[in-house]
């Protein structure tokens, strides 16, 4: 029975077969990829000039906010995705309010500025409020779990917008005890309550294809070094080598990420979070390499105001973080000692190339490369 189009927004199976990432949640995925693009080049932009420790923290507060957003829609959709018309406008919507978001990564960034950011960020996390009103309507099951969704984000809502009216100083003491708060609503709501289905291969599938659109990003920015490299034919050489290198880091990346199956570790509410909250990490580490290419690239140049070693850590890190944050999350517990040991040593030695800033960047091609063969050989014994 439907009402002017619209479908009672019940469960979905959490059983179903052959679910896979709709139309829409592909979209919706790439207009947040916009987001992560605009927040890695003004990374790149403030790390250049010298600014690496304030272009990592306002990169890691913007980068909070375009994941929270997009890890909330991924979690509702793939338990009450009706896929009717105000279903679809109410996504729309928070596209919309990412859009905005995007608007002021640089004011963030650059000036300190909140206000764009958390516009478009509140009128994201709104939409999504609609959305848990129509399940605690459809859905008498889950009313309990929807209302307590609905009302904590309301209220932490309140609050990013009177942080916005204090002085930069005082906000962003203010702004990690919001962020606290905001994560602390899924697991208050679902506690005590009806939890609401998940379909683990599904939040698999989508996890995975967000991580390999940011990997993506890290393609355009070796690309970008070939093209300066013909661009300045003086620096060809060594633009190829970074260019060489950040292709294979990422298809390393791609390799380690998509060695092993994800969905088995999705089990339970306690599990479920673990997941979805590492993923920050993941996500963050793979949006902040093509920053460290670019910088790379920038350095080469003359034009960035960095040291050897803080360029070959714009790299290195971030690619290091991404390995340990899925090793933590899907790969250990598939490897035996031995191998868990190998794969956290060779990434920490990623880390520690960069006392080497001279062969940093071949060095961790070459470690990331190690891990994919160390991945591959363990699971023929498996």
């Amino acid at each position: 029975m439907t009402t002017i189009g619209l479908r009672r927004m019940a469960p979905r199976d959490p059983t179903e077969g052959h679910r896979a990432a709709s139309p829409l949640e592909l979209l919706f995925d790439l207009v947040f990829v916009v987001a992560v693009g605009f927040a890695a080049m003004n990374l790149h932009e403030i790390e250049a000039e010298g600014h690496v420790a304030s272009a990592v923290l306002s990169y890691g507060f913007v980068f909070f906010a375009i994941w929270w957003a997009w890890i909330n829609f991924t979690w509702f959709a793939t338990s009450f995705d009706t896929d009717d018309w105000l279903y679809r406008v109410m996504t729309f919507v928070q596209m919309a309010g990412v859009l905005v978001l995007a608007a002021g990564v640089r004011d963030v960034m650059v000036d300190g500025n909140t206000l764009i950011v958390v516009l478009g960020y509140v009128v994201m996390r709104l939409a999504l409020v609609g959305q848990w009103l129509r399940v605690a309507v459809s859905s008498p099951e889950f009313r309990r779990t929807a209302l307590r969704y609905s009302v904590g984000i309301v209220v932490v809502q309140v609050l990013w917008v009177l942080a916005v009216l204090l002085p930069y100083d005082v906000a962003q003491f203010v702004i990690p005890v919001l962020i606290l708060l905001e994560v602390l609503v899924p697991p208050v709501a679902e506690a005590g309550a009806r939890t609401t289905p998940w379909h683990t291969r599904h939040i698999a599938e989508r996890y995975s294809l967000f991580t390999l659109i940011v990997l993506g990003e890290g393609l355009v920015a070796s690309a970008n070094a070939v093209i300066d490299g013909i661009a300045h034919a003086d620096h060809l050489g060594s633009l190829l080598v970074l260019a060489a290198c950040g292709l294979v880091i990422v298809a390393a990346l791609w390799w380690i990420y998509f060695s092993r199956e994800q969905h088995a570790h999705i089990r339970s509410l306690p599990t479920a979070l673990v997941f979805g909250y590492g993923h920050y990490f993941v996500f963050a580490a793979a949006g902040a390499l093509p920053a460290g290419i670019e910088v790379a690239v920038s350095a080469d140049a003359g034009e960035a105001d960095l040291s050897h070693a803080t360029v070959a850590a714009t790299i290195a890190v971030p690619v290091a973080l991404f390995v340990l944050s899925i090793w933590a999350l899907a790969l250990r517990p598939t490897l035996t000692i031995g191998f868990n040991v190998t794969i956290v040593a060779l990434a920490l030695a990623v880390v520690a190339s960069i006392a080497v800033p001279e062969a940093s960047l071949v060095a961790t091609a070459a470690l990331v490369t190690a891990i994919v063969v160390v991945l591959e050989v363990a699971e023929r014994r498996e």
